[in-house]
């Protein structure tokens, strides 16, 4: 098979193992209380879309450490994509975004189930912040009744542990930061705690300590995988603000309206003159920016050539990856889907 066979039959893999294990807790929801079809449902659609890219990454770090394909591996792997949706769920709320893969959001599509309630929007958010509870929930049993040997299971707990702290860590330097002076190193490290650990390197390890990886391969996947997860969220943040919401699936006016504290904001703030600055003042935070202030966002942002230089950040990054897999004393294939990997995580449409 070609690359792009194997990557489509990769993610099927995933797709099918997420598919029936959360079909299979939505039963259970349904079996104590009817009431409870919209959580079910929202539960489902959490799992529905996704590139697979931190179940890929699990995936390759086992495989990288020498060991071969496994059907209990990738059930471990696919535990990765229910960390991913409880963040995504959680994230969604906490910034009010009314959109992903082009439909609406738990807490929005949730509202429908309350209409004739009083406070519903309130309730509508509580019922997705716990939607995306049980999802985190669910990627530790996933992980835990995945088949692998318990004492396997076990070295990886630190890992885990050390994934949860952080990606709640970067969420909350987000929102401490949302709204302060925009600063480049700032927001580099909100992406680092926030998405890069939990994307790529925190996968990858789990992955390669599952597959009894040593301590020089271990540092190799860090090398690999920090720079690469920084470069997956930057390329995220142009798509936000630059990107086709028909490819992306999400407004592009989320970041302007939540004032997240972005790259290509602090990019464009640091060169910014007081003019532009207070051009910028009028539209961050604003609840509907509307057409024409994303406009006058990006026409700014460009004009001072933010994007460009964001470009460049990725690509410093991606080739700072790819030369960490130079060093690395790993099977071929894994060497090429790795590189496949990376240039999929950061060169992308949506």
């Amino acid at each position: 098979m070609g690359d792009r066979d194997e990557t489509a039959a990769f993610k099927a893999r995933v797709d099918e193992v997420l598919n029936r294990f959360v079909a299979q807790e939505a039963d259970h929801l349904l079996a104590i209380d009817a009431d409870l079809g919209p959580v079910a449902d929202q539960v489902e659609a959490a799992v529905a879309y996704g590139k697979r890219l931190r179940a890929a990454f699990c995936y390759w770090g086992w495989r990288a450490a020498g060991q071969p394909d496994s059907d209990a591996l990738l059930r471990a792997a696919a535990s990765m994509e229910l960390v991913h949706a409880a963040a995504v769920v959680h994230d969604d709320i906490i910034d009010d975004s009314p959109l992903r893969h082009g439909r609406p959001t738990a807490h929005v599509a949730l509202r429908a189930a309350l209409r004739r309630r009083p406070r519903a929007t309130t309730a509508a958010r509580a019922l997705a912040m716990l939607v995306g509870d049980l999802l985190m929930s669910l990627a530790g049993q996933l992980f835990v009744t995945s088949g692998l040997p318990a004492a396997y299971l076990a070295r990886a707990r630190p890992l885990w542990a050390a994934l949860a702290r952080e990606l709640i860590a970067g969420e909350c330097l987000e929102l401490l930061r949302t709204g302060a002076e925009p600063d480049t190193a700032a927001s580099l490290k909100v992406i680092r705690y926030k998405t890069a650990k939990y994307t790529v390197e925190q996968p990858l390890l789990i992955g390669g300590v599952l597959g009894g990886a040593g301590r020089r391969l271990k540092e190799g996947y860090s090398r690999y995988g920090l720079p690469l997860g920084e470069a997956f969220q930057l390329r995220d943040d142009l798509l936000g603000l630059f990107g086709d919401p028909v490819l992306t699936g999400k407004a592009n006016s989320d970041d302007l309206r939540a004032h997240r504290p972005t790259a290509l904001l602090a990019e464009t703030w640091r060169v910014a003159d007081a003019a532009d600055r207070e051009r910028l003042r009028a539209l961050l935070g604003r609840r509907d920016p509307g057409t024409d202030g994303l406009e006058a966002a990006r026409e700014v942002m460009s004009r001072l050539e933010a994007p460009d230089r964001i470009e460049q950040m990725i690509t410093a990054r991606v080739e700072e990856a790819t030369r960490a897999l130079d060093d690395m004393d790993i099977p071929a294939h894994a060497s090429r889907a790795l590189t496949d990997l990376a240039h999929s995580a950061a060169v992308r449409r949506h």
